[in-house]
């Protein structure tokens, strides 16, 4: 189709179209027999329930139109190739790290990828063996720590309200897809890959970092530098040193090692606001018939819902990594911690809906006095701590959001996806006052707003969502006052989610293709 134009259009499409039932809309619509099209977004739009329809915005090249445009070539991200001798270490291979590994082994450098869990195989059978009480936690492969990071064990949700990051996310998202993800992420509004799917993908993006030449090192933990001055000369392991020109930092939100190991060598943190709460489940049915007005919609998955209040202390309570037909996990970073955290696969089509609902908090303002670094750390851990002591276990609290608002306790925990017991209990003897004074008047809130709330069942204790520290980075996102380490993605403070991590990974990767490492 040399002389071919195109044409963008509006559609309002059900929810169960096809992609021939497109083409015959399209065709219709715009008197066009010979054409090719695309999806550029489509949203879900449920205002008027149970009228529930997509809204898309579709492409379309035909040399059948007159008056459209010259089709252009969309702006991609240029990673260019310049063979060097410069060997880059990154720690971690969670979304940040993978990335910024990916695109620097692409450009030209030496990368050798260092995680200190399993690959996806090995690690997917460790939580399997752990859920079915064949074997003890452990601290290296669990839903935190392994091969892709605390992402691979998600929804996979792929939203961010991060502005300016278009050329990065495309990349991203483009390369996902190329791994084995559904085309969808690239046009949907709230695009997810699926917790099943991601163990499929994040193996495939590692056969291609490795196809190019890139190295990787499972199973080895990095506890130490060997420093010259402000630079960095080598990482330490267990299994030796390795030599670096550039290292770059992922350690997730949840490697509190990682962190002090680092602040020993000089390189700054401060504290930054966080969240905690808990994770609620609900029947999928009710949220459906919440948000489509109807306990089934032809063509869609499972209903989602993003909540948000104000408290009359000041304090923002959220829903947070929200999970339709998931399931509740166990996703302790260390032993004898214990949190909880949310997953689901691409289906969706687990029978329960769940989602974190945390309070904001800082903590200067909750202890009234400065935090420091070290103590923001201990405060966390000492409080998952404290709810693994409460049954020496991965057993978790949970009481029903009606009695939690009224100052109660139910008798009978309801059924629910938790692998193991889930045992009655007040959560005012495990949150902070201002906290629970918060999430009561949130989940009142949340419940006028979502029929039925009030019924759910309050799991555990949500407290990743994000950490509680930040690094001190330059404008060239380099650990201040030093000349070659660069600490990205959650681990940061400067990321949150699958997304905004993997962009930073990027950005860090892209803005040192012109260094003179």
């Amino acid at each position: 189709m040399a002389s071919s134009t195109v044409k963008e259009i509006d559609l309002k499409l059900p929810t169960d179209f096809s992609e021939d039932e497109l083409r015959k809309i399209i065709g219709k619509k715009m008197h066009v027999r010979n054409f090719s099209f695309e999806i550029l977004k489509q949203s879900l739009d449920a205002r008027k329930k149970p009228d529930v329809f997509w809204q898309a915005k579709i492409r379309i090249l035909s040399e059948e139109f007159k008056g459209g445009i010259p089709l252009r070539p969309e702006p991609e991200l240029e990673i260019p190739y310049k063979k060097r001798n410069n060997g880059v270490v990154v720690v971690g291979s969670g979304p940040a790290g993978f990335f910024s590994a990916f695109v620097l082994q692409k450009a030209g450098f030496q990368v050798l990828l260092i995680e200190k869990g399993p690959e996806v195989k090995q690690r997917f059978r460790d939580i399997l063996d752990f859920e079915s009480g064949k074997a003890e936690f452990k601290n290296h492969s669990n839903y935190c720590h392994g091969e892709g990071g605390a992402g691979t064990f998600s929804d996979g949700k792929l939203t961010s309200r991060t502005k300016g990051i278009a050329l990065e996310k495309a990349f991203v998202f483009e390369s996902y897809v190329e791994a084995g993800a559904p085309k969808e992420i690239l046009y949907l509004a709230k695009p997810h890959i699926g917790s099943d799917k991601l163990r499929v993908v994040i193996p495939n993006l590692r056969k291609q970092f490795q196809s190019l030449g890139g190295k990787i090192k499972f199973d080895t933990e990095v506890t130490d530098l060997e420093m010259a001055g402000k630079s960095c000369k080598a990482v330490v392991t267990m299994a030796g040193s390795f030599p670096c020109d550039m290292l770059i930092v992922a350690p997730g939100h949840s490697s509190y090692a990682t962190y002090r190991m680092l602040a020993k060598h000089g390189i700054r943190f401060r504290t930054k606001p966080f969240a905690i709460g808990a994770r609620v489940e609900h029947p999928q049915e009710l949220i459906n018939i919440s948000q489509w007005g109807k306990p089934q919609m032809p063509g869609l998955k499972a209903a989602d819902y993003k909540l948000t209040h104000t408290a009359s202390n000041g304090l923002p309570v959220y829903s947070f990594c929200m999970c339709p037909g998931g399931k509740v996990v166990p996703s302790a970073p260390a032993q004898k911690q214990n949190i909880v955290n949310g997953v689901s696969d691409y289906a969706r089509n687990s029978a329960f809906a769940n989602s974190a609902v945390v309070a904001g908090l800082n903590l200067d303002t909750l202890l009234n006095k400065e935090v420091g670094f070290e103590e923001a750390l201990r405060w966390m851990e000492n409080l998952e701590q404290k709810v693994f002591e409460l049954s020496n276990g991965y057993t978790i609290p949970g009481n029903r959001i009606s009695d939690f608002i009224g100052d109660k306790t139910v008798q009978r925990i309801p059924a629910n996806t938790y692998p193991f017991d889930v045992f009655p209990y007040d959560f005012r003897e495990m949150l902070p006052p201002d906290i629970i004074s918060a999430l009561k008047e949130g989940l009142q809130n949340f419940a006028k707003k979502i029929h039925g709330f009030e019924t759910g069942l309050m799991l555990g204790l949500e407290s990743k969502t994000s950490s509680p520290v930040q690094v001190v980075r330059d404008e060239q996102r380099r650990c201040e006052g030093f000349e070659n380490i660069f600490i990205v993605g959650e681990g940061s403070g400067y990321a949150g989610g699958i997304t905004s991590s993997a962009v930073d990974g990027v950005k860090v990767a892209m803005g040192n293709l012109g260094s003179h490492l």
